[in-house]
């Protein structure tokens, strides 16, 4: 996978729009996230349609069920040759441990790297007046960071996480741990309904590793452009 943090976030309706979005900023992107929507509608044909374009495909379906069923949707989404792929870290230590396990033993099988299983800690759209609803009377953080230790101990390579987590998670997360921040707005951009943000720079200071960028990229009267003076500012 080619280095570039920028991960643009498909969150389009149709697969001809991703499509025609992906071959207008793939240069300047390293990888693009094809979410719930997208996969709904356009089917697993549309990882093969993005993935046309040499970028990697980050497919953020967010599995969390038994483990032996996640260990299968697991193997069906190495099979299409994604990069990196999400879990909810809620479902716990067996399916987390099922799924890496799974992503492994199927690329290996394959003969292609195995993708990155990204666990999913606590969405951005949720604040600590929200978790508490669901009745996790922890605030955000003390939660996110409970739920990324597990992910640690379950043997899981990368975490998907709010930027204003990253500084507290780098205190004690392994090294090696690949950190994956949705939630980039700029200075002029709308917050919309992310509720835990950051500039690009700042993740990046911050230690992100991948930076998921959605409406300041697609949203753009110029999405390449946009993308280019994104990637300018992490020099």
């Amino acid at each position: 996978m080619r280095y570039n943090p920028i991960i643009v976030a498909l969150d389009l309706p149709t697969a001809e729009a991703a499509v025609q979005m992906a071959a207008q900023v793939a240069p300047a992107v390293g990888a693009f996230k094809i979410g719930k929507e997208l996969f709904t509608s356009a089917g697993p044909d549309i990882v093969k349609r993005i993935r046309a374009t040499g970028a990697a495909v980050f497919l953020d379906l967010k599995f969390h069920d038994i483990p032996n069923t996640v260990a299968k949707a697991v193997a069906a989404a190495v099979r299409l040759d994604v990069q990196m792929l999400t879990i909810h870290t809620g479902g716990g230590s067996e399916m987390m441990r099922a799924a890496e396990k799974s992503a492994r033993e199927t690329a290996l099988a394959l003969g292609r790297p195995a993708p990155l299983v990204l666990g999913v800690t606590v969405l951005t759209s949720l604040d600590t007046q929200a978790l508490s609803e669901v009745g996790v009377t922890d605030p955000v953080g003390k939660q996110v960071e409970r739920l990324a230790s597990l992910a640690a101990k379950s043997g899981l390579r990368g975490l998907v996480c709010s930027p204003l987590e990253l500084v507290g998670l780098r205190a004690f997360l392994p090294a090696e741990m690949q950190l994956v921040t949705p939630g980039i707005r700029g200075a002029g951009d709308a917050v919309g309904d992310q509720k835990r943000t950051l500039s690009a720079p700042e993740a990046m200071q911050a230690g992100a590793s991948w930076l998921v960028i959605g409406r300041p990229i697609c949203a753009a009267p110029d999405p390449r452009a946009a993308a280019e003076k994104i990637l300018a500012t992490l020099g």
